[in-house]
């Protein structure tokens, strides 16, 4: 195991013991038993011995409950994995380790906890490849999406490291001249966090980093569709010198009872989720009997406007960030396009050519942009988006259909004639699939654009600065992009109003969601 001396050394002069940690890594790795782990994944590894620690880095010695769960890759169908398959049994011994290693980690300095955090980004660099190819196996984005994605999870845990030596306190004026009054902050204890299949790096990384940093433990359940990439950056954790038990990974393909118990286990006093917005009312329910605080980010259902002050070009480069980035299976995709009527032609047919140009094939073909849909569900709802849509009067301009036979690719898809009656003005469709709204009024747009129970992110393009500060203050919605089709950055807080979650994560307020504020008042002085 790296130890914290050798973390704390690697701030300086990290390149000069990296053979080292290779050596350690190997030596670590073939303790290990590689089984479950299927040869045509391994064939995309330049070091296939990170797999090596998968099925034990979660699990200690504990077996599932059920067997085995498989892993498939969306692309080809090929079956990636077998994993255990872990119960409630295994979720209380994981959290108890974590409960058992929760007074340990928060006693640790912040500097401490800072070198651990800022090695396991290290390592998070150095084997970026071979997550990034990971991540496109079993989840089937297009590998540069996937190696932006990888680098983006390492930021988090660079900027947590850096942040767990910014956690302060105050000291409030008493009334008397005898008293002292302050306030500290604590970590929360441990904290049960369940991440999603769409970004299976970055969202284990933006979740567990603050969590890490503030001092607590962690048992993590990421999703059964996507959960190889989390268990490789675990086993680079056991790398990084984090003590035992304090980073705990559960594989599962049922996570209701894992759920549960991570809801259920007075051991653990913070839930960290992201997901649907359904399943993000029931966590709640299930926490509020202990009144145990949750994290949840949840479903949104994207606004982009285009004025008519709009400089076109940019806005419909914009579109296609904000559109099609992971096939449209972003919670902040642009799912309703609302363009004024100057530049709704224009824009459109500027788009829809630019649409059409998208290549659609398995993520690790070189050029290819718009990889597979998670599953045939996916495919069935934007399936149905589409029919209904055309059959209140929308119109198809490119695309619409899908891709080869019994994969589960769709082409990239525009829609004009769209109103807001139609279900995918109404639901989250979550794929490639762009309708366009035309409108006249601005103060109109801003209220369909308000007309959700979501309030997730939102992007408008306008240059007139009255506008922009009007329409700005004036949409309810957690994040806003203002003339970019991105926004996503760990210096910045993410997350949304309504009923698309309750608190932030990235930025220093996603340090302050795993810390419990202590006051204190001393009198006698």
């Amino acid at each position: 195991m790296v130890t914290l001396d050798k973390c704390r050394v690697s701030r300086c002069s990290y390149a000069a013991f990296r053979d080292v940690l290779k050596t350690r890594r190997r030596l670590i790795l073939r303790s290990f038993s590689v089984s479950g782990i299927n040869s045509s994944l391994l064939r995309h590894l330049k070091q296939p011995d990170l797999f090596a620690a998968l099925d034990r880095v979660a699990s200690r010695d504990d077996q599932g409950d059920r067997g085995v769960f498989r892993v498939f890759n969306p692309s080809t169908g090929e079956l990636l994995a077998e994993l255990p398959d872990m119960g409630v049994e295994q979720t209380k011994a994981a959290i108890d380790r974590a409960h058992v290693a929760q007074g340990k980690w928060a006693a640790l300095t912040a500097r401490d906890r800072s070198d651990t955090l800022w090695c396991w980004h290290q390592l998070i660099l150095d084997h970026t490849d071979d997550l990034a190819a990971i991540l496109t196996a079993e989840m089937g984005k297009p590998l540069p999406e996937a190696i932006s994605e990888v680098s983006h999870a390492a930021a988090y845990l660079q900027w947590y490291a850096e942040e767990a030596n910014r956690i302060y306190g105050e000291t409030i004026s008493a009334p008397s001249t005898d008293r002292r009054m302050l306030v500290i902050k604590q970590p929360i204890g441990v904290v049960g966090t369940i991440t999603p299949w769409n970004f299976p790096a970055s969202m284990v990384a933006r979740k567990i980093s603050p969590a890490l940093a503030a001092g607590c433990a962690i048992v993590l359940k990421p999703a059964e569709q996507t959960p190889l990439v989390a268990g490789a950056m675990f086993a680079l954790a056991a790398e990084a010198g984090f003590p035992d038990g304090v980073v705990n990974l559960i594989y599962a393909s049922q996570g209701a009872a894992v759920g549960r118990e991570l809801c259920a286990n007075p051991k653990v006093r913070k839930i960290s989720f992201t997901g649907s917005t359904e399943v993000g009312r029931l966590l709640m329910r299930q926490c509020s009997d202990q009144v145990k605080k949750v994290s949840l980010e949840l479903g949104g259902n994207a606004p982009f406007i285009v004025f008519d002050d709009a400089d076109v070009d940019a806005a419909v480069d914009g579109a296609i960030q904000a559109k099609f980035r992971n096939a449209g299976q972003t919670c902040v995709s642009a799912n309703r396009l609302y363009v004024q009527a100057g530049v709704h032609d224009e824009f459109a047919a500027k788009f829809t050519a630019r649409v059409r140009s998208l290549p659609v094939g398995d993520g690790f073909e070189p050029g290819t942009a718009i990889g597979p849909l998670i599953d045939t569900q996916a495919l069935a709802k934007i399936e149905a988006h589409i029919a209904d849509a055309i059959q209140k009067g929308g119109a198809i301009r490119c695309g619409g259909g899908r891709v080869g036979e019994g994969g589960t690719f769709f082409e990239p898809t525009v829609l004009t004639d769209v109103t807001g009656e139609m279900l995918l003005a109404q639901e989250e469709t979550f794929g490639p699939l762009a309708p366009i709204i035309r409108f006249e009024d601005p103060d109109q747009v801003v209220r369909e654009a308000n007309d959700t129970i979501y309030g997730l992110a939102a992007y408008f393009y306008a240059s007139n600065l009255k506008r922009v500060w009007h329409v700005a203050e004036a949409l309810e919605y957690g994040m806003i992009g203002i003339n970019t089709g991105r926004m996503s950055s760990e210096a910045a807080p993410f997350g949304g109003m309504k009923q698309s979650g309750i608190g932030r994560e990235g930025s220093r307020h996603g340090l302050e969601e795993y810390l419990e504020m202590k006051y204190l008042c001393m009198g006698g002085i």
